[in-house]
């Protein structure tokens, strides 16, 4: 067998000459190589899981879920994304191709399943993009606020014209940095990171240094660590489904596969050290703040639900004093603004994929010359960003809000598939080694099953009205109808370029065999 060389022959995609090919029908697309190292691709991984943004939303909901087995929930939900990550590393391995879900799922089970895994990672792109963009808007604002002493400046993001005018600049902002490069990418990254990862070091130590000065403080427990120890299987799932929700985007790692040095074995590495700073830091936080201010639903406490949106801005003075307060609020914003940044780089890529194997207009395939990015995929996922989050924020605030629930559908979706591919597309490998039958079958295979069952209990909770804002479209809830549509939306999308791109959706183009090769660091 023979080393394919993975990196892409520059400027084949930008003059629209056809991109050399494996023998599985794997195409080189013009993608800048040998540009991110094994820790560029970790900071991309953290960054676009937010970290800092996750924990302040979800820490209070968490604990109104499962109380005091916040910690174990924080390592359930990690358990299905690991089983997941090992897939995606051994996939990587064999094919280091920056479509990734979608290519992989094609190579394995077709081109209109795969088609559709590929749209579920492109609309929940879509929907987490305008998410954080509003919520670096709302804590520019709180930061501003706080910096000049003003509620009429922290006020200004209650005036809705301001608020879209902001996060429509951020937007931009952001896709002008990936438009330039994953270079400039990285650097960024870097610096971003490092300061989440720096405040939410110091807050909590602090928060264990103070734990006692007020009512409700706790002293640790192990306990705290059982998830047997959730009082219900709901409250369970409930619990589960915001965890695996946090970890969502470490994926970013693997989308930059073409641009990495050693592109076979380097972003399955990043994605597994992404992985661990993350869990570490969740666990680090729950612990703390569980500790400190406790899980009552007064004051400070964490199950206090006028709080549980948005508990750094309840904690960060009281822990960190009004001084070093602000670095907490600043840390947010940089994390939120992070992550609206690193996530246009899978959404950019998976169209550029997808267009460069006849799936999607081929347009979406160029390269710039000079920065060696998908140019026209990456604006055009701003673009969509932007008009999607006008739009929804003008119909109504509560349709908004019900399409960031539905996100949780689309996260499993495409999760459980790539999961599944891995243990399809090495299949006749498993039964050669112990190792292969672990890592590429049942570490991968239970992964799946895991979020399928999430994926299920999800789409039953979401046929009742309750669930999300509360509002409902014909008897049905409309984060189900939302969650729903967006999938079948695809479906309509598929069958048009099925009559566009026949080929495709014949086997012709991305071919199910699999390529026998051995990738080199």
């Amino acid at each position: 067998m023979t080393q394919l060389d993975a990196r892409p022959q520059a400027g084949d995609a930008a003059r629209g000459t056809a991109a050399p090919e494996d023998a599985g029908g794997v195409r080189q697309k013009g993608l800048g190589g040998n540009s991110v190292g094994l820790m560029g691709g970790a900071v991309i991984g953290v960054s676009t899981v937010a970290p800092v943004y996750c924990l302040t939303s979800t820490l209070g909901p968490t604990v109104g879920e499962v109380g005091l087995q916040m910690p174990a929930i924080f390592l359930a939900g990690f358990l299905p994304m690991l089983l997941v990550a090992f897939a995606y590393r051994e996939l990587n391995k064999a094919v280091p191709d920056c479509g990734t879900s979608f290519t992989w799922s094609v190579k394995a089970f077709g081109p209109k399943i795969g088609w559709m895994c590929g749209w579920g990672l492109l609309v929940a792109t879509v929907v987490v993009l305008s998410n954080l963009a509003g919520v670096a808007t709302s804590f520019f604002w709180l930061t501003a606020g706080e910096i000049s002493g003003s509620e009429s400046v922290a006020a200004l993001d209650g005036n809705k014209a301001v608020h879209i005018l902001t996060t429509l600049a951020f937007i931009a902002v952001a896709t002008a940095i990936s438009y330039r490069g994953i270079t400039a990418t990285k650097w960024v990254q870097y610096a971003l990171v490092g300061l989440q990862l720096t405040v939410i070091a110091v807050f909590a130590v602090m928060a264990i240094a103070k734990s006692g000065e007020v009512a409700g403080s706790l002293d640790f427990s192990l306990s705290w660590m059982n998830p047997l120890g959730i009082e219900s299987f709901s409250a369970f799932t409930a619990g589960l489904s915001l965890s695996i929700f946090i970890y969502w985007g470490w994926d970013a790692c693997l989308s930059i596969n073409e641009e990495s040095v050693g592109s076979a074995r380097t972003p399955g590495r990043s994605a597994m050290l992404a992985m661990v700073v993350i869990v570490v830091s969740y666990l680090m936080v729950a612990i703390a703040v569980q500790m400190y201010a406790g899980i009552g639903d007064k004051g400070t406490g964490l199950g206090n639900p006028d709080t549980s949106d948005n508990i750094f801005a309840v904690l960060a003075d009281p822990i960190m004093g009004s001084g070093l307060g602000i670095l907490l609020f600043v840390a947010v914003l940089a994390s939120a603004a992070a992550s609206l940044q690193t996530t246009f780089i899978p959404v950019a890529r998976t169209a550029l994929a997808m267009s460069s194997y006849d799936a999607m207009p081929q347009a979406f395939a160029k390269v710039h010359p000079r920065f060696k990015t998908p140019g026209l995929a990456t604006v055009a996922a701003g673009i969509a960003t932007g008009l999607f989050y006008t739009v929804m924020s003008l119909v109504s605030e509560n349709v908004l809000v019900d399409t960031i629930y539905a996100l949780g559908l689309m996260i499993c979706f495409y999760y459980s598939i790539t999961a599944f591919a891995c243990v399809w597309f090495f299949r006749k490998e498993l039964t050669r080694s112990t190792g292969n039958l672990l890592v590429k079958g049942v570490l991968p295979g239970v992964g799946g099953l895991m979020l399928t069952a999430v994926f299920g209990k999800t789409l039953y909770d979401m046929w009742d009205p309750a669930y999300g804002s509360g509002s409902s479209v014909l008897g049905m809830g409309s984060v189900f109808v939302i969650g729903v549509g967006l999938l079948l939306l695809g479906v309509v999308l598929m069958l048009l370029m099925q009559r566009r791109s026949p080929a495709f959706f014949r086997g012709e183009v991305l071919t199910k065999e699999t390529p026998a090769l051995v990738m080199a660091d």
